[in-house]
């Protein structure tokens, strides 16, 4: 079993110190900063758009990782894209094309990726896996940090790995929402490959010690 990436979640980072929380993820073992567009449509809550994007983008040297939990996200892949995005994901419920936005924003040269609310199931995706790059699991309802892990994902996350495995897939599995410690390594078991982690990471009293221990977490313990 591998170490998992781990994308700290900007959504529960100090705002008053912004530039200090993204440094501090710069000098982690951080593989992306996970990036939460919420539009009060989709979910019950707003959250930043492109002008802390650009702020993101100009202190962050981790790879970003867009969710937007908006509707119509096709309307904006090209700006996410051009605001530096590596990776845009956008919900299965909110698309209702989702064949062609995922082939948009591949061809925007960012990685296609599909986020799916804890009622969705995952094999809906059957019939576009060959446009996706990343799947990514909510393990809490979207649009407020803070939130209860919701046991079943274990069992949602590993039906996505059989699904995936079954069908030679190569997109990779992340989970948002609740992830911690207590949890990491039951998700890496069960096929997942990257882990948002927000207040388990931001809210410590060290940051960047959080996440290291995110990832030792996540493995087996030596006999």
């Amino acid at each position: 079993m591998n170490s998992p990436s781990i994308a700290p979640s900007l959504l529960a980072a100090d705002f008053a110190n912004l530039q200090k929380e993204l440094e501090l993820v710069n000098r982690s073992e951080a593989d992306y900063l996970h990036f939460d567009v919420m539009d009060g449509l989709f979910v019950p809550n707003i959250s930043f758009g492109f002008p802390l994007l650009e702020v993101a983008r100009t202190y962050c040297q981790k790879p970003l990782d867009v969710h937007l939990m908006i509707t119509q996200p096709e309307r904006y892949l090209e700006a996410f894209a051009e605001g530096g995005a590596s990776v845009i994901h956008v919900h299965y419920e909110a698309c209702t094309h989702l064949h062609r936005t995922l082939t948009r924003i591949r061809e925007l040269g960012c990685r296609a990726g599909v986020a799916l609310n804890p009622h969705t199931p995952v094999s809906g995706l059957e019939d576009v896996l060959e446009q996706i790059d990343v799947v990514l699991i909510m393990s809490v309802n979207p649009g407020f940090g803070g939130q209860t892990f919701i046991p079943h994902t274990l069992q949602k996350v590993a039906k996505l790995n059989q699904l995936l495995t079954a069908s030679g897939s190569t997109a990779l599995i992340e989970i948002d929402g609740g992830v911690g410690e207590q949890n990491a390594q039951a998700l890496v078991k069960a096929g997942a490959d990257i882990l948002v982690a927000g207040n388990s990471v931001f809210r410590s009293a060290d940051p960047v010690e959080a996440i290291r221990q995110l990832k030792a977490s996540s493995l087996p313990m030596m006999a």
